[in-house]
């Protein structure tokens, strides 16, 4: 049987091409790009996920240069009180009971690297998807590179992984319902070292502040800040560096190292498709959904979605079941994404934008009692590190 096509070498691309490789099936990756992803992403490693890099090989790697996170925290900036997360509460869950803070673009590297390696995978840099057909027994998609002439492609089954703008998606011409939050988030990279100017900071922290919200995330070498424009201030104001300096001042006070090394201002999305699978193509990751950051749940369930997906294409092309494994897929990923991560984050987002001072600080007590409840600390812990949302996808049918 011809291999299977998959579009798209991200994080769910590549992972559905190692996953599938390791069940015995070829596959074709189409990337447009020419290199890896090297973009500020990504940065947070669930358990589960990082379970499922294990059994490809690549946990190890990504372990060795990332950040292992056992605590983090919800924040009032100006107090320092604190609703302090501890993973240990999961430990007879999983054998990872801590966030693994890396970025994206690592697994990327270590994954393109295996992948090149690998004989059942034949990655295809530089190469775009033009337009594609299908019809009952195959796909057949039109490419491009500048390294050789226009071809063809023929796959029983192809895997959309294009990513949140997807042409695949665009071609078809499907709605992806949902919507877009008004904010506007700016991603700064600094090499300032919050920790040593800020009692009891964890590796993640989710910040309430008199003057509006942000986070601070921690990765080898660099801190991740989220903010958000003042009142009135223009996104080409805000992203300036002088402006995002005087935010970093308002964090830590006295303090003029403020090292910018990215500044990527960024609109965020919920969305999601109605279902996952059309015909012979089916979508996974940010092509299927799109969702807040907060929480860290997209890349880690566009993973779950590579992982679910080449299960039911492996039984679809070695053991001869029907094409409706493909409707299986989607009805499980689907239902999860919609209830486990889109409301989640979103609930995260609106936790976290909310400016009442009384509602945040009833918020801070709810949960402070959580997190020194063993028993509801690990029910919260099971849910926010998606081990929950894994054990109720088994459970549609």
């Amino acid at each position: 049987m011809n291999p299977i096509v998959i579009i798209g070498a991200g994080p769910v691309g590549l992972i559905a091409a190692l996953r599938l490789s390791q069940l015995g099936v070829r596959t074709i990756v189409l990337e447009k790009n020419k290199t890896p992803q090297s973009e500020l992403r990504a940065s947070t490693f669930h358990p589960p996920t990082i379970e499922m890099l294990d059994e490809l090989g690549i946990a190890d790697e990504l372990i060795s240069i990332g950040l292992k996170t056992k605590h983090w925290q919800f924040r009032v900036h100006e107090t320092g009180e604190r609703a302090l997360f501890d993973l240990g509460h999961i430990s007879t869950d999983t054998r990872y009971p801590f966030r693994l803070q890396a970025e994206q673009k690592e697994l990327c590297r270590i994954a393109t690297k295996k992948a090149e390696a690998d004989n059942n995978i034949d990655l295809r840099m530089g190469h775009h998807l033009n337009d594609f057909a299908q019809n009952k027994e195959r796909v057949k998609a039109d490419v491009s590179s500048e390294s050789q002439a226009d071809y063809t492609i023929s796959t029983p089954i192809m895997v959309a992984a294009d990513g949140g703008s997807s042409k695949i998606r665009s071609i078809m011409g499907l709605d992806f319902l949902g919507l877009t939050y008004p904010e506007t988030t700016i991603l700064v990279a600094t090499k300032f070292p919050f920790h040593e100017h800020t009692e009891g900071l964890s590796n993640v922290n989710y910040v309430w502040s008199n003057w509006g919200t942000f986070s601070l995330l921690r990765l080898p070498n660099v801190w991740r800040c989220s903010l958000y424009p003042d009142v009135e201030e223009t996104i080409d104001e805000a992203i300036k560096p002088e402006s995002i300096i005087n935010k970093l001042k308002r964090i830590i006070p006295n303090q003029t190292d403020f090292k910018l090394l990215e500044i990527r201002p960024y609109k965020i999305h919920q969305r999601i498709l109605d279902k996952y699978d059309y015909g012979r193509v089916v979508f996974a990751g940010d092509a299927a959904h799109l969702n807040s950051p907060s929480g860290g749940m997209g890349m880690n369930g566009g993973i779950h979605d590579a992982w679910n997906l080449s299960d039911k294409i492996c039984g679809i092309v070695k053991d001869n079941y029907p094409l409706s494994r493909l409707s299986l897929y989607s009805r499980q990923r689907q239902k999860i994404a919609q209830d486990e991560i889109l409301k989640k984050t979103d609930k995260n987002r609106s936790r976290m934008q909310n400016r009442d001072k009384k509602s945040r600080a009833k918020e801070l007590i709810r949960l402070q009692n959580i997190a020194s409840t063993p028993d509801e600390a690990r029910k919260f812990l099971l849910r926010s590190s998606m081990i929950e949302g894994l054990k109720k996808t088994e459970q549609i049918t």
